[in-house]
């Protein structure tokens, strides 16, 4: 038998190789998978369309290709499951401020089977080509089918389109903040594109940046080539208002952005002295009374008006914005004019967040398993002796019959589908035998 024979045999065997999975371990991803896909829908079971509840801060939207397929389009969970069955259906995850366009003008003859009563157009509802199926810079579909072992798309809070990582603007020697697991060490970012909007950034504490994370490039003498070695460099310090109408390390010129903050806008890195931990202190949360907006009695905290002096960026590149870093941003009549001029407003509103979004669907979540429980006791109570007697004999039988069956076997053998199939069989024979 020849080298390349016995490789094509091993190859076959390879294939017929399945993973295997302890009971903790099987059980433990579908909890995974329930709770990824709750925090995604936001509590949304599709029960009911969306469309009555106006223009959502946030929720989970859809695109169907099939019936909008120049993706102008957007539909809620509900209107995916029970009008747009057996369609294309692309998943945009969740955007803000959109109205459920199911049945519209947009859709020719498709009447919402759950609401037929709708505008022709829902004006205020914004679209770009993740619509259509493509993300980033490059316009391309994910997952790509001409790239082997993508990476996960970032997404940016404010044009919330999703981009590659190497289309984010950053050095060649950076890469985005993550621990040694790949875990990202920020809660918001902001494109390159985006990051011009945002130049006003600059002007708060440096705590709410977190840095690239940073790789050290070191010579590769057999090969000749650079290695990327990580090296995470996290961007926070403490800061106070220094005086009246100033935020402690802002520039004498407003229209230049200074501190770490513009450091990592510009390109510039900051040493690792000058960095702390990631957290933002409840020192630099606390909204200070640095200026006084004499015309709205509101006090400012960056002591300039950034509609006559926003700072202007040199190199733009993605910004990695620390927890709650939303929390410092002045809301005095002046700065909120300001965000409303530069369209991102949104930004003061509390359940806008991904981070806000999800922590309310986990609670949801939590809220609806307590009250299955509860039901279950309820309805277990509210049984007859008779009946509850049968149930509890049942789940008995079903432990004894499992147990008996993992004793039998060798802890190494993986369980298959043929032999649950042949566990439930038994139960079944058995509850025969005893009526």
């Amino acid at each position: 038998m020849s080298p390349a024979s016995e490789k094509n045999e091993d190859d076959v065997f390879e294939d017929d190789k399945k993973p295997t999975y302890t009971i903790d371990e099987y059980l433990q991803g579908i909890e995974d998978r329930e709770l990824e896909a709750e925090m995604v829908l936001g509590g949304d079971y599709g029960d009911m369309c969306t469309y009555e509840k106006g223009y959502m801060k946030r929720q989970a939207l859809f695109s169907c290709l099939t019936c909008t397929p120049e993706g102008n389009a957007g539909i809620c969970t509900a209107c995916t499951l029970s009008c747009h069955e057996g369609h294309e259906i692309l998943e945009l995850w969740t955007k803000r401020n959109f109205r459920c366009d199911c049945g519209n003008s947009k859709f020719g003859n498709l009447i919402c089977k759950l609401q037929a009563s709708k505008d022709l157009e829902n004006v205020d509802n914004s679209y770009n080509h993740n619509f259509k199926g493509t993300y980033c810079t490059c316009d391309r579909p994910y997952p790509d089918p001409d790239v082997e072992d993508e990476e996960e798309m970032v997404q940016c809070c404010i044009c919330e389109d999703w981009f590659h990582r190497e289309h984010l603007g950053l050095e060649s020697s950076e890469t985005i903040p993550i621990d040694e697991e790949g875990q990202v060490l920020y809660e918001d970012l902001i494109c390159q594109g985006c990051s011009a909007t945002c130049s006003f950034l600059t002007l708060y504490p440096q705590s709410i940046f977190v840095a690239p994370k940073k790789l050290d490039m070191e010579t590769n003498d057999e090969e000749g080539k650079g290695k990327g070695k990580g090296k995470e460099i996290l961007d926070e310090a403490s800061s106070a208002c220094a005086s009246p109408g100033k935020i402690e390390g802002a520039s004498s010129d407003p229209t230049k952005p200074s501190g770490i903050g513009a450091n990592i806008l510009s390109g510039d890195v900051p040493s690792t002295e000058e960095l702390g931990s990631s957290e933002i202190s409840r020192k630099d949360l606390s909204l200070k009374n640095c200026s006084y907006d004499s015309s709205s009695g509101t006090a400012c905290q960056l002591g300039i008006d950034l509609v006559d002096a926003a700072p202007l960026l040199n190199n733009n590149k993605a910004i990695f914005l620390n927890k709650d870093w939303r929390h410092l941003l002045c809301r005095c009549d002046k700065c909120s004019n300001f965000y409303k001029q530069k369209s991102v407003s949104f930004l003061l509103v509390k359940d806008d967040s991904i981070a806000e979004y999800e922590d309310q669907a986990k609670q949801r979540r939590e809220e609806r398993l307590q009250q299955q429980e509860q039901n279950s006791v309820n309805l277990f109570n509210n049984l007859g002796h008779v009946e509850k007697v049968e149930i509890m004999s049942g789940i008995a039988d079903m432990q004894s019959e499992i147990g008996n069956f993992l004793a039998s076997r060798d802890n190494s053998e993986a369980v298959t589908p043929a032999d649950v199939y042949q566990l439930f069989e038994n139960l079944k024979n058995k509850r025969r035998r005893q009526i």
